[in-house]
């Protein structure tokens, strides 16, 4: 399969992700977090927001208007019950591509204007069933400001390109420079920002002793009356992968699924394929991303599939950490 086909890609990745952008920021003016945030219903076990609607029109809209029919592609996402493929009338079978998308990832920090939220996407050869992350060949995320910042970004590449970073005045409507991003280079985690997810109060306690038991043994948190370990929880997977690959953050963990198991939780708020479909961005970038207990974290290209991961910001880090938190889940994991 040529590289030109995955380069049209990946640019149409992030056309799409622009075309989301503009209509969450031009659909919310006028719009408070009261109404942001109204519940409008349920998908997958999560709750849908008002603001979400405004992501999901644009996908639609743009595929029908953008996509190119000669590209038979289905799309998985979120709230989408039966097939959805371009052109309209494809069956799944009939097509050559599954595109994975997220097209607000991080809701509930943009919908009270707290934090930016990510449009996510990527695209990996259609395979039904059997199409999994490992498979993708190019992915974007293009970032949704909030309403006080000028800037966004965006990140995109093909399996086999380099990185590529672009950002946008959106006030202006036009490209500003911008460097390609940097991990932390740092070569312990004293005074720097590390983290293992705790978004919501399910399975939060397990996770904090994890945590608390990891940090224990890589720095000493009795040997200073000072913390030298500093917690951030950026709550959608998209800002995580951004503050690991802009080099703000040493290490990022989700362990929810693993977590979940271990306290027989039913919960569907946890990472799921469309959450961390451009991970291959942090490969690119440099970042060490891998599963928990070692190796790639795979999954299906579906919509309810858990994923748990571990970022470190580079290979010494990694080197540092990896074993000891392997040895911590195994003591408190089943």
């Amino acid at each position: 399969m040529s590289e030109s086909i995955h380069e049209e890609l990946r640019s149409l990745l992030c056309e799409l992700g622009i075309a989301i952008r503009d209509a969450v920021l031009s659909q919310r003016c006028g719009l408070d977090a009261l109404a942001l945030s109204s519940v409008v219903g349920h998908a997958g076990g999560d709750t849908i927001f008002a603001i979400d609607k405004f992501g999901e029109e644009a996908i639609l809209q743009w595929f029908r208007s953008r996509w190119p029919n000669r590209i038979p592609v289905q799309i998985v996402m979120e709230g989408i019950e039966g097939e959805l493929c371009f052109p309209e009338g494809t069956t799944a079978g009939s097509t050559d591509w599954k595109c994975i998308i997220d097209p607000i990832d991080g809701t509930r920090g943009i919908m009270y204007d707290k934090r930016s939220a990510w449009a996510l996407a990527a695209i990996a050869p259609q395979s039904g069933e059997e199409t999994r992350l490992s498979h993708i060949i190019a992915a974007a995320m293009t970032e949704i400001p909030t309403s006080r910042h000028w800037r966004a970004d965006q990140f995109s590449a093909t399996r086999s390109g380099s990185l590529i970073a672009k950002a946008w005045d959106v006030r202006a409507g036009m490209t500003v420079d911008c460097a390609a991003p940097t991990p932390s280079t740092a070569t312990d985690f004293k005074q720097g920002f590390s983290s293992l997810v705790k978004f919501f109060p399910e399975g939060r306690t397990l996770t904090a002793q994890i945590e608390e038991r990891l940090w224990d043994e890589l720095v000493g948190l009795n040997r200073s009356t000072s913390p030298v370990i500093f917690d951030d929880q950026y709550i959608c997977t998209g800002g995580q992968f951004h503050e690991m690959m802009s080099g703000r953050d040493r290490l990022i963990g989700d362990l929810r699924p693993l977590v979940y198991r271990t306290l027989d939780i039913e919960s569907s708020l946890l990472c799921h394929p469309y959450d961390c479909c451009t991970a291959m961005l942090l490969e690119k970038a440099g970042v060490v991303y891998e599963h928990p207990l070692g190796g790639f974290p795979d999954a299906p290209l579906d919509t309810e599939s858990g994923v748990p991961w571990i970022a470190y910001a580079n290979a010494n880090l990694a080197s540092q950490a990896r074993p000891v938190l392997n040895k911590i889940l195994k003591q408190f994991l089943v």
